[in-house]
């Protein structure tokens, strides 16, 4: 008679534990949500208004609506670890204002902002809704995957919990280089650079529902060390962002997505260069 496996011990005692709504963290998710709220609101009015100054007005607002989101999405979680008040509730809570504040609204700002305008070129009017449900799509698809990677009802050794790189591009990332791409635009008035956009929205959701790690930066807290150099570079990165306000979070952005790629590729080479020398020591 063969044993049946073990079934996995839920994280939370009961339902009140795991709906409990914890004050502070689910205040800034709050905020998340309302922050894209306004930046989906800002995205219509800048759709109906007439005056480009106004259009351009109301688009910059809803970028920084969304970089804002993303501050509060970047505090919530970690508040909640800080304090040792972490709930199911707050995690399907958080999935939910991301979805909207790093999933629509972005993708109507593509819409309107970027492809509505380019009656010059057709092709994008005609699959411009394509590529922002694409996008919309698989923000959704990547949430939906952490929340079930993450699910306290998985054994403790499949979770990704313990684990200090998210599995894909995270959205509040992805939004907030399209955000910031926009930024620019508007501050430097070369919106026929716009037309990069669909191609790298498509990519950049390529990379959200991809297997590359990124960093979570999770282990980062008030007890953090590091080197003199590391802490010289980061003063003077502070210093260019502040100078460069416009290109300064697209720079960041960009960095961060990029990242992913080099160092998944590269430690792959290194895999695949010690294997290859394992392999020739063994044919001695």
């Amino acid at each position: 008679m063969t044993e049946s496996p073990e079934k996995p011990r839920a994280q939370y005692a009961d339902s009140e534990e795991a709906s409990r709504i914890y004050l502070l963290p689910n205040s800034l998710t709050a905020g998340n949500l309302f922050f894209g709220f306004l930046a989906i609101l800002r995205c219509i009015q800048a759709n109906n208004a007439t005056d480009p100054q106004v259009v351009s007005g109301h688009f910059t607002h809803a970028v920084w609506f969304i970089l804002f989101g993303v501050i509060c999405d970047a505090l919530d979680g970690r508040v909640a670890r800080l304090g040792g008040r972490e709930s199911l509730f707050g995690k399907e809570f958080d999935s939910i204002a991301d979805i909207i504040s790093f999933g629509v609204a972005p993708a109507m700002m593509m819409i309107f902002l970027i492809l509505s305008p380019t009656e010059e070129y057709p092709f994008f009017l005609q699959i411009g809704w394509l590529i922002a449900f694409v996008y919309l799509l698989c923000a959704g698809v990547r949430l939906a995957r952490f929340n079930v990677l993450t699910h306290p009802m998985l054994p403790p050794g499949e979770r990704l919990r313990s684990t200090k790189d998210f599995l894909g591009l995270p959205v509040p990332a992805a939004a907030g280089m399209i955000a910031s791409l926009v930024l620019v635009f508007n501050s430097f008035e070369i919106q026929g650079l716009a037309l990069l956009m669909p191609p790298l929205m498509l990519a950049i959701a390529f990379l959200m529902i991809s297997n590359i790690p990124y960093p979570s930066f999770k282990d980062i807290d008030w007890h953090t060390s590091t080197r003199f150099r590391t802490f010289i570079f980061l003063i003077f990165g502070l210093g260019i962002a502040f100078t460069f306000k416009e290109l300064s979070f697209a720079i960041l952005f960009f960095g961060y997505i990029a990242y992913g790629p080099i160092r998944h590729f590269y430690r792959l080479y290194q895999a695949k260069k010690l294997l290859k020398h394992a392999n020739s020591k063994d044919g001695e």
